[in-house]
């Protein structure tokens, strides 16, 4: 039963090479603050971050309980609870992840993964994806095919195929200057500074700022700070924040002006969304 309560407490093989097209695996009550989702060994492990690395398979990773940020090349995905994210097979990716952990890995073998998407997203999932994704991780990582393991993967991959792209995400640019501003206003978030007093501190025009973040994240600024303040909240939310003190954190006046841009973005509240991804 590939499910461990420890990073020692499962004999281990590699999905990568075990001759199975779908494979989960399950951490429960994993203590992983600050800590890294995996590393190259597919492990989780204790360390801090996670070096940049891929798989063969593809990943579909289940988030029940703690926190997952997963950054690839020009982009920032946080998954909250009850969500799911997927990274094809090939992509060049890192996680990080902090509280206490409790996730499923479903390791997708591209030969079989045609239906899933080509690019990396978070996805939506519904109750009976949750629990084909558990059941899944109860087989053996070299279970018998032909019988019914084989359908529950199979119903598994339908089901995997069905679910709906989320939105948290965050295009990172590649831009050296804008990474700059990145790394300014994620260790600032409750800076109110407009795109004319960023652009002032980076020594550019307001006009070439605004170009530059179009060009790099196909978003506008405004558009762009908020869906960074949307991850944000979400990360602290999950960690047990209030909406007050989310609202705190990013600046804003009061709550309600908060919520209302949360909604805009998400179509809920906070407290729905949380609860609807519960």
């Amino acid at each position: 039963m590939p499910v461990f309560n420890d990073a020692s407490s499962v004999d281990w093989e590699d999905p990568d090479l075990v001759p199975r097209p779908v494979i989960t695996i399950g951490a429960t009550g994993v203590d992983m603050s600050a800590a890294a989702a995996e590393d190259d060994s597919h492990r989780v492990d204790s360390r801090k971050e996670a070096n940049f690395h891929h798989h063969r398979k593809g990943q579909f990773l289940l988030w029940m309980r703690g926190v997952l940020t997963c950054e690839v090349a020009g982009g920032l995905w946080l998954v909250p609870p009850g969500s799911a994210i997927w990274v094809p097979g090939g992509v060049e990716h890192r996680m990080e992840v902090a509280g206490t952990v409790e996730c499923y890995v479903v390791y997708v073998d591209p030969a079989v993964g045609g239906e899933l998407p080509r690019d990396c997203c978070t996805l939506s999932t519904t109750p009976l994806l949750r629990e084909l994704v558990i059941r899944s991780a109860a087989l053996p990582m070299r279970y018998e095919e032909g019988g019914m393991a084989s359908r529950v993967t199979t119903l598994l991959l339908d089901e995997m195929a069905l679910a709906q792209p989320g939105r948290v995400h965050l295009p990172l640019p590649t831009d050296k200057r804008l990474r700059k501003l990145v790394e300014w206003i994620m260790a600032n978030p409750s800076d109110p500074g407009s795109i004319v007093s960023w652009a002032h501190r980076m020594d550019i025009g307001p006009r070439t700022l605004s170009r530059l973040v179009s060009r790099e994240t196909g978003m506008s600024f405004g558009r762009w700070r908020r869906q960074l303040h949307i991850l944000l909240a979400l990360q602290w939310m999950a960690k047990g924040a209030t909406v007050q003190d989310v609202a705190d954190g990013l600046g804003y006046q009061n709550a309600s002006n908060f919520v209302v841009m949360f909604r805009k973005v998400l179509g809920q509240t906070p407290g729905r969304y949380l609860q609807s991804n519960d």
